[in-house]
C-alpha cells in the first residue's frame, strides 16, 4: 500500500511539473507590443505639366506621282532609286523618235497648207475685178473667197498640230516637279509607258513635314484651345516628337490642322503637325509618337507608385495619423508620371503618406515614422517620363517640369 501510495505522489508531481513547464513557454511565446517601423514621406504640392502620348505616322506635305503624259518606251531613267532630286532634275527619257517624225509631219502639213493658202488668196484677188466687170460670176467669187477662208483655217490648224507634236516631244522627257525625295523607278529602261496610266516612281517632298493621329473628343475643347493660342503658347508648352528608337526627334512640331468633324464611330478627331525636317531624318510613313502638352497643374501632389495599393480598379494608401497611427486612406488618380501617381482626391498636403512597410500594417496600427531620403526627393518632385497611350484617347500622361521638358521615359 505505502508504494501504491508512491507512484500516485510520483504521478502528481509529473503532472505539476509538466502544467508548469506549459505555462512558461506560453508566456515567453507572447508577442512584444511595440509601433511598427515605417518609410514615409510629406506630402507635397509642386508644379508639373503632364504630357499625352499618342500614336502618329509621318507623312510628306507633298507626295507626287510621276506619270508620262505620253507612251512609248521607257529610254533612260536619269536617277537614282531613293535620292534627292532638285526641281527641274531630269528622271526619265521616253523614246523620241516616234515624236520627232509626228512633228516634221506636222510641220510639212503647216508647209502645205501655207502654200495653198497662197494660192487661193491670189485666185480671190483676181477675182474680184473679174467680177466686177462681170467677166465671172457671182457665185465664182463666193467659191473662191470660200476657198481663201478654208486654206487660212487649215494654216491654224497645222500650227496647232505642230505646237501638241513639240509638247508630246517635250513631254519625253520627265523631269522633277518640285524638290524631294524620289522613290525607286517602277518601271525600267526597256519597259512600256502608257500614257497617263503608267506610275514611274513618287516623289515625296523632305521639308517641313506632317505628323498625323486621332486624340478623342473628351481632349477636343483643350486642343483647339491650344491651335488657337499662337505661337507663344506652343513655344512654352512644345510640341514633341519620339522616334521609334525612343530618342526624342531634335526639332518640336506645331498644330497645323484640326479636322472639322468627330469620327462618330469612335469619337476621335484627326490632327496633324506639322514639324520641321532640314537635315531628312523623318521619312514619310514613318511611325513615331506624338507627346503633347497638357495646362500645367500648379498644386500637384505625386508619390510613389509603390506607395498605392491597387485592387479592382480602386486605389488605396496608408497615412500616418496624428496619434501615429496607420490610417487607411482610399484615393482617385488616373495619371502617372514615371514611377510616380498624381493624386487627384485623397491627400492633403503635409500629411505623411507610408512608403515601406505596408505589408505590417493594419488600420490602427502604431507606426513609427522614418522619413524617406531618396523618395520623390522628399516632395513629389520626380523625374518625368512618358506614358503609353492608345490612338484614340490616352489615359496614361507623361510629367514634366514647369517648363515643359520632360527628362525620363518610362516605356
Amino acid at each position: 500500500m505505502r508504494e501504491s501510495l508512491r507512484r500516485d505522489v510520483f504521478v502528481c508531481l509529473l503532472l505539476v511539473f509538466a502544467a508548469a513547464g506549459g505555462c512558461s513557454r506560453k508566456n515567453d511565446s507572447a508577442p512584444q507590443a511595440g509601433p511598427v517601423e515605417v518609410t514615409v514621406m510629406k506630402a507635397e504640392t509642386a508644379p508639373i505639366t503632364l504630357y499625352e502620348d499618342y500614336a502618329a505616322q509621318t507623312e510628306a506635305v507633298e507626295a507626287v506621282e510621276i506619270r508620262s503624259r505620253v507612251g512609248g518606251i521607257l529610254e533612260r531613267q536619269a536617277f537614282k532609286d531613293g535620292s534627292l532630286v532638285k526641281k527641274g532634275d531630269l528622271l526619265f527619257v521616253i523614246d523620241q523618235e516616234p515624236y520627232l517624225s509626228a512633228l516634221t509631219q506636222a510641220k510639212a502639213n503647216l508647209a502645205q497648207a501655207q502654200a495653198a493658202h497662197v494660192n487661193s488668196s491670189q485666185i480671190l484677188k483676181r477675182s474680184r475685178p473679174l467680177s466686177e466687170a462681170r467677166a465671172i460670176s457671182q457665185q465664182e467669187l463666193e467659191t473662191a473667197a470660200a476657198r481663201e477662208r478654208a486654206d487660212a483655217a487649215a494654216i491654224e490648224a497645222g500650227k496647232a498640230q505642230v505646237q501638241q507634236a513639240q509638247l508630246n516631244l517635250g513631254y519625253t522627257t520627265i523631269r522633277a516637279p518640285r524638290s524631294g525625295l524620289i522613290s525607286r523607278a517602277l518601271v525600267k529602261p526597256g519597259g512600256l509607258v502608257n500614257a497617263s496610266t503608267t506610275l514611274l516612281t513618287t516623289l515625296y517632298s523632305v521639308d517641313p513635314m506632317y505628323v498625323s493621329f486621332t486624340v478623342g473628343e473628351q481632349r477636343l475643347e483643350s486642343l483647339l484651345q491650344q491651335y488657337r493660342s499662337g505661337s507663344d503658347k506652343q513655344a512654352a508648352l512644345p510640341i514633341r516628337i519620339r522616334l521609334a528608337d525612343g530618342r526624342d526627334y531634335e526639332h518640336g512640331g506645331k498644330l497645323d490642322f484640326v479636322d472639322a468633324a468627330v469620327d462618330p464611330r469612335n469619337g476621335t478627331l484627326p490632327v496633324r503637325l506639322v514639324v520641321p525636317n532640314p537635315d531628312g531624318t523623318l521619312r514619310a510613313g514613318q511611325f513615331v509618337r506624338a507627346i503633347l502638352p497638357r495646362p500645367a497643374n500648379p498644386n500637384a501632389i505625386m508619390i510613389p507608385q509603390k506607395a498605392v495599393q491597387e485592387l479592382q480598379g480602386k486605389h488605396s494608401v496608408f497615412i500616418v495619423g496624428p496619434d501615429n497611427k496607420a490610417v487607411y486612406r482610399d484615393i482617385e488618380t488616373s495619371t502617372r508620371s514615371g514611377n510616380n501617381w498624381v493624386v487627384e482626391q485623397g491627400i492633403k498636403p503635409g500629411e505623411l503618406v507610408v512608403v515601406e512597410g505596408l505589408a505590417k500594417l493594419k488600420p490602427g496600427v502604431p507606426v513609427k515614422p522614418v522619413m524617406a531620403k531618396d523618395t520623390a526627393d522628399g516632395n513629389g518632385k520626380t523625374a518625368p517620363a512618358a506614358g503609353n497611350a492608345g490612338a484614340s484617347e490616352p489615359t496614361s500622361t507623361t510629367a514634366g517640369n514647369t517648363a515643359g521638358k520632360p527628362a525620363g521615359d518610362t516605356r
